[in-house]
């Protein structure tokens, strides 16, 4: 069977899980072709992200005006799909008028239409007979679209936050509509996709976890002692919380003199973490280490005992799926799908989101940890998310879903 995924920028440093996800279903016997509005290959540095990048087919290298004549070819040949997807292009662009991510009105789902008229040609020269696209937002838009012009039928993978902040200018309900099924990555996100969908369409609605390779995760190394010793990964933004673990950071460093943090990742708020650190008299117990590739990202994890996500929004995020497959016990803030799979007691602490005290809290509580019990945590931390998140595993579980799927619309 040949199936395409669709992302709108592919590969991305951040987006790791869609092609460990892609090689997964290769695997399964699977032709996947990839599509991509966009690449980013002058920022990839990882040398798997530089081959997949080869691998992928980019529709705006096209050029715009050999994409509007191949749009008007097809159009021209589909005239009765070309009216039903350019009505739905309008009505989705009027909800989209707004200006939230993913959306921006009429006047961008007509490109968006253009670019899906050359996806909808390409599968059926290429002989596609699914299309899966990453993200609720324009992917999506465009495998709708290319569906609704005559291609094949799709399905969508919802990640979030960024979809559930704006459900109804991204058209959820119509997309789910019209999808053969769409995931979510965890029951959370499941949970909100039944807000937007129509109770017919719930049967339609699945989970399918993000996942890790097992066998790169071997034998954990025992978490350091001292300290405490912590890790916080993701791109310095507004979302990710760390400005307040800092402050949590600053209640707990007078009873914990060993207390260090490594934060790894880079983004916007750089500077203005930098200045907090420094007014908070935290620079001897901080290190920010920029961006970090895989390796660099286990490394991190290896020399810490337990990371800590103070994020305000999130979908469930790989880095503590990555964290547990690594034996390490995770702090995290209550939302989302974390709950899921962070236990607390046994995997780890769960504290309420946006509460600086309570992420100091926990930070207590890891230090009075000892590291017998730690150790227990990290392996049930490891148990558990090699049982929720193998990604051959779930892989079989969307490879089942696209075999089964049905044309809908």
């Amino acid at each position: 069977m040949k199936i395409a995924y669709l992302v709108n920028t592919y590969p991305r440093a951040s987006h790791s899980f869609i092609r460990r996800e892609v090689q997964a279903l290769e695997r399964r016997g699977l032709e996947v072709h990839r599509f991509a509005m966009r690449s980013e290959r002058a920022s990839l540095v990882d040398p798997a992200d530089l081959a997949e990048d080869g691998r992928t087919e980019h529709v705006l290298a096209q050029g715009l005006p050999a994409l509007f004549r191949n749009a008007m070819g097809w159009m021209l040949a589909h005239p009765r799909r070309t009216a039903r997807a350019w009505g739905e292009a309008m009505r989705c662009g009027k909800l989209g008028a707004g200006g939230s991510p993913g959306t921006g009105g009429r006047l961008r789902h007509m490109v968006y239409l253009v670019e899906a008229a050359y996806v909808a040609q390409r599968c059926a020269e290429l002989g596609v007979s699914h299309l899966h696209a990453h993200f609720g937002t324009n992917s999506a838009t465009v495998a709708m679209l290319a569906h609704l012009l005559g291609g094949p039928r799709y399905s969508f993978t919802v990640h979030g936050p960024e979809e559930f902040d704006g459900p109804i200018a991204l058209a959820l309900g119509t997309k789910i509509r019209h999808a053969a099924f769409t995931v979510a990555i965890s029951s959370f996100g499941r949970s909100q996709l039944y807000r937007w969908a129509s109770l017919g369409d719930w049967s339609k609605l699945h989970v399918v976890h993000c996942g890790i390779e097992p066998a790169k995760f071997t034998k954990p190394t025992d978490p350091p002692t001292g300290g405490p010793h912590l890790v916080a990964i993701g791109r310095l933004a507004e979302q990710k919380g760390f400005s307040l673990l800092i402050e949590a950071l600053s209640l707990a460093a007078p009873a914990h003199p060993g207390l260090r943090l490594t934060l790894v990742g880079d983004g916007p708020m750089r500077g203005e973490l930098e200045a907090a650190i420094a007014a908070k008299g935290l620079s001897q117990m901080v290190t920010l280490a920029g961006w970090q590739d895989e390796n660099g990202v286990r490394a991190a994890l290896m020399q810490a005992q337990a990371l800590i996500l103070p994020s305000f929004a999130e979908g469930l995020p790989m880095v503590v799926m990555e964290a547990m497959a690594a034996g390490r016990s995770v702090i995290a803030t209550a939302i989302a799908g974390v709950p899921e799979l962070v236990v607390p007691g046994k995997t780890g602490w769960i504290v309420p989101a946006g509460d600086a005290v309570a992420l100091a809290g926990a930070i207590d509580a890891l230090a009075a940890t000892s590291q017998t019990k730690l150790l227990s945590m990290g392996k049930a931390a490891r148990a558990r998310v090699l049982e929720r998140h193998d990604i051959d595993a779930e892989a079989t579980k969307l490879a089942m879903l696209i075999s089964d799927g049905q044309p809908k619309g």
